[in-house]
């Protein structure tokens, strides 16, 4: 296993020559099947991925098709052998050693916003905290109620809008919304779930609507990144290996994006991408080896694995 990493270099997010604002945020909506989002009126994620990319990504072979795993590797930029979450309990976890990217973001006195209705997210149920600091938690677990899920990704939809539309907006947020996946569990791959995607996509649109309605938004760097932690079977439930539960999905757009998207992803690049995108130099070799990618070095095309050529990936 590899010696815990050291700490990251970094320029503050306004930074840049111009002096522009960097800010990212990463909406998780779980649980989205990759063919089924396709089917679905989202003119929103539509819309942002017309401006960056939408691409399917592979849940990695050393995790299970789970939350867990999937949102820690996403969050970390390790993958299941060095964060050690291999299902929904982390009781055994590394993350303090590997540390979510907003407490990495935090080391560098920035701002950052977490909000979820799993709560082993943002809180100590099942061994978390994945995200360090904690977060947003607006009620206990939903559990399978369906009415109380839709209530909770309301109520965290319109508390990110108003800490985004402050002017203490924070350099990084990460959104959570879990309502598609517990429909997918309850009432398997159908017309509701469907609807269920579709309801996503209009929270999602209220956080881009709040981020461009900012007064000082022409003046900043936004970068929006979507994504998924696995898809799920026709009746419902994940955690196997099939193409329609291992396949996932990640959607991003902004200034900090490489002019050609990149061809394949890893789940733990929304890490690496987070980070580049603040103008936070990732240190080489993080997780030895297993972490994911960044635009960055001289040629912006060019996706890099922390530092090392993505050829010299494990």
């Amino acid at each position: 296993m590899a010696a815990t990493p050291s700490p990251e270099t970094a320029s503050p997010a306004d930074s840049s020559a111009s002096g522009t604002a960097r800010h990212v945020v990463v909406v998780g909506i779980d649980g989205v099947r990759f063919d089924t989002l396709a089917s679905a009126r989202t003119p929103r994620l539509d819309a942002l991925a017309a401006k960056g990319f939408l691409r399917p990504v592979q849940v990695n072979p050393d995790g299970a098709t789970m939350s867990g795993p999937s949102w820690t590797t996403m969050v970390t930029g390790v993958l299941p052998p060095v964060h050690n979450v291999f299902d929904n309990d982390f009781t055994r976890h590394r993350i303090a050693e590997y540390p979510d990217v907003l407490t990495r973001v935090r080391a560098h006195g920035l701002a950052t916003y977490a909000a979820a209705g799993w709560p082993p997210l943002v809180s100590a149920a099942s061994g978390g905290p994945v995200f360090l600091g904690g977060g947003l938690l607006p009620n206990d677990d939903p559990g399978h109620d369906l009415a109380a899920w839709d209530t909770t990704d309301d109520t965290i939809t319109a508390d990110a809008c108003r800490v985004l539309a402050g002017p203490d907006c924070p350099a990084a947020a990460f959104i959570y919304l879990g309502a598609p996946d517990v429909n997918a569990h309850e009432l398997g791959v159908g017309p509701a779930y469907v609807t269920s995607i579709e309801r996503s996509d209009l929270r999602l649109g209220r956080i881009l609507d709040t981020i461009e309605a900012r007064g000082s938004y022409a003046e900043e760097e936004w970068t929006v990144i979507v994504a998924t932690d696995h898809g799920h079977l026709d009746e419902g439930g994940h955690g196997g290996d099939s193409p329609e539960e291992r396949t996932a999905w990640i959607a991003a757009a902004g200034a900090s994006l490489p002019p050609v998207p990149p061809a394949t992803l890893e789940q733990a690049d929304v890490a690496a991408h987070t980070l580049t995108a603040l103008g936070i130099a990732i240190a080489p070799a993080v997780g030895g080896g297993h972490d994911g990618r960044s635009p960055q070095g001289p040629d912006p095309t060019q996706w890099r694995l922390y530092g090392v050529p993505f050829g010299a990936r494990d």
